[in-house]
C-alpha cells in the first residue's frame, strides 16, 4: 500500500481552545525563522507538525546552553506545543510521504535556500494537487525572486543588509569595535512574524474569495528587518541623508539614553518631552536647565545631547539605581533599570501577567518559558503551553498512524528503509 492511498481525514488536533486549533500547520523548517514562525501558530493553539531529519533532527537543538551533555535547553521553548516526525527528505519515498501529510494541513512553513521544494519535488503544482488552497510561507534569506536570491543567509544577514546592524553601533570616532548585534536573533524573529501574519491573512483572504488556489508568502529576512527602519528610507530619498549610528541615543530626540549609576548599574531614562525634561531638570536641582536655550526645545537638545547627557550622566552617578528609579518614577518620568534576564525572571509586572511560565520538562525538570503572545482578556482562548520541546521523532506513530492511517507494518517498513 503506498502512503498517498492510506491518508484519512478525521484525525482530530490535540485538544485546545486557542484560537488556531481547527488549523493544522506542516513545518520543513530548521534553526530559527521557520521554527520561530511555527511556534508562533502553536503557541495559539495550531496543530503544528515539524519534521526533522531521523536521528538528529534540527540543528538548533545542539544550540546554546547543554544539560547532560545532549540536550538543548533552548530546545525546551523552541520546540514546544509542536508534534515532532522523522523524515529523510533525500530517501526516495519522501515525497510521497510529504505530500500525503500536506493534503492534511492548511499551511505549510518552510525556510530553505529558494529552489529546495522545487529539488524534491514539491513545486507549485504538485502542492496544489496534493492541498487545494494550501498557503505555502517560504521565508529565506532575500525572498524567491531577484538577483540575490540564490545566496545563503542568517539573521544577521538580513540586520545587516536590512540596515539595522549599522546603526548598533557608537558615532565614529567613538570606538573602532564592529556595529553589535542584539546578542538575539533579531532578522529571524521579525521575519517569522510576518511569516505568521502573512499566513493568517493569505487564510482569511481565501475564505473571503472561496478560491482554492496556492498561496505563497514570500519573506525575506533582509526586507523584514528593512521594514523596521522608520523615517530612514524617506530621509535619504528626500533629504539624501544617511542616518548614522548614535550609539544608546537616538537622533531624533532627547534626552534618552542610559546612564551610568553609582552602584555600578545602568538606568535608562526618556524624558523625551519638554514637559518630562523640565520635571527631570526640577528633579535634579536644576530647574534653569529647562531655560537654557540649549536644552529648551527637542531640536536644541537633540543639538546639544552630548552636553545634556553628561548633566544627567553626573545626577544618577551620585545614585544607586534603585534610588535613581524611585525618583524618576515619582515624577512620572518614563524610566528603568536596564534589566537582565535573572530581573526579569523576578519582576512583578511579569509575574503578575503570567509572562514567566514554569513548565515541566520530562528532559530538565521545571524550565522557565516566556508566555504565549499575544494575550486574550480573561484568559479565554488565548495561548498555552501544551507541552515543552519533544524528543526527535516522539510523534511518528501517532502522526503516521493515526493522522494518515498507516499501519505498524507499514510504519516499520519505513523505518527499516530510513524513510522515516
Amino acid at each position: 500500500m503506498s502512503v498517498e492511498t492510506a491518508t484519512t481525514h478525521n484525525a482530530a488536533s490535540p485538544p485546545n481552545d486557542g484560537p488556531l486549533a481547527r488549523l493544522r500547520v506542516l513545518e520543513l523548517g530548521h534553526f530559527i525563522a521557520g521554527p520561530f514562525c511555527t511556534r508562533l501558530m502553536a503557541d495559539l493553539g495550531a496543530d503544528v507538525i515539524k519534521v526533522e531529519a531521523p536521528g538528529r533532527g534540527d540543528p538548533v537543538r545542539g544550540w546554546g546552553e547543554m544539560q547532560g551533555g545532549r540536550s538543548s535547553i533552548w530546545w525546551s521553548v523552541h520546540g514546544r506545543n509542536k508534534r515532532s516526525i522523522t523524515l529523510n527528505m533525500k530517501s526516495a519515498r519522501a515525497k510521497e510521504v510529504l505530500l500525503a501529510l500536506v493534503r492534511e494541513c492548511d499551511v505549510l512553513v518552510e525556510n530553505y535556500r529558494p529552489g529546495q521544494l522545487e529539488r524534491w519535488g514539491l513545486d507549485h503544482d504538485a502542492l496544489q494537487r496534493a492541498r487545494p488552497g494550501l498557503v505555502l510561507v517560504r521565508i529565506s534569506g532575500y525572498g524567491q525572486t531577484g538577483p540575490y536570491a540564490d545566496r545563503s543567509a542568517f539573521g544577521v544577514i538580513g540586520e545587516a543588509i536590512g540596515g539595522i546592524r549599522r546603526l548598533t553601533a557608537f558615532p565614529d570616532g567613538v570606538t573602532d569595535l564592529p556595529p553589535a548585534r542584539t546578542g538575539v536573533s533579531l532578522g529571524d524573529s521579525v521575519a517569522a512574524l510576518y511569516g505568521a501574519f502573512g499566513a493568517l491573512a493569505a487564510i482569511l483572504d481565501q475564505r473571503a474569495r472561496q478560491t482554492p488556489e496556492l498561496r505563497v508568502v514570500d519573506v525575506a529576512l533582509t526586507e523584514s528587518v528593512l521594514s523596521l527602519m522608520e523615517g530612514c528610507l524617506p530621509e535619504y530619498g528626500l533629504l539624501g541623508k544617511v542616518r548614522e549610528p548614535t550609539g544608546s541615543t537616538l537622533p531624533t530626540n532627547a534626552p534618552s539614553n542610559a546612564y551610568r549609576c553609582k552602584d555600578g548599574e545602568w538606568i535608562l531614562i526618556a524624558a523625551n518631552s519638554t514637559p518630562l525634561f523640565e520635571a527631570l531638570a526640577t528633579l535634579m536641582g536644576r530647574p534653569d536647565l529647562a531655560r537654557d536655550p540649549r536644552f529648551a526645545e527637542n531640536p536644541d537638545r537633540v543639538r546639544h545631547a552630548q552636553e545634556l547627557d553628561a548633566l544627567i550622566g553626573a545626577w544618577t552617578g551620585g545614585l544607586t539605581v534603585a534610588d535613581a528609579f524611585q525618583r524618576l518614577n515619582a515624577v512620572n518620568i518614563p524610566a528603568t533599570k536596564i534589566y537582565s534576564v535573572a530581573d526579569i525572571a523576578n519582576d512583578r509586572q511579569f509575574l503578575e501577567r503570567g509572562m514567566i511560565r514554569e513548565v515541566a520538562d520530562p528532559a530538565f525538570g521545571t524550565v522557565l518559558h516566556p508566555a504565549p503572545l499575544p494575550m486574550f482578556s480573561g484568559g479565554v482562548g488565548g495561548g498555552a503551553i501544551r507541552w515543552p520541546g519533544p524528543e526527535v521523532g516522539a510523534h511518528n506513530a501517532e502522526v503516521y498512524g493515526g493522522l494518515l492511517g498507516l499501519s505498524q507494518t507499514m510504519m516499520e517498513q519505513l523505518a527499516a528503509e530510513g524513510v522515516i
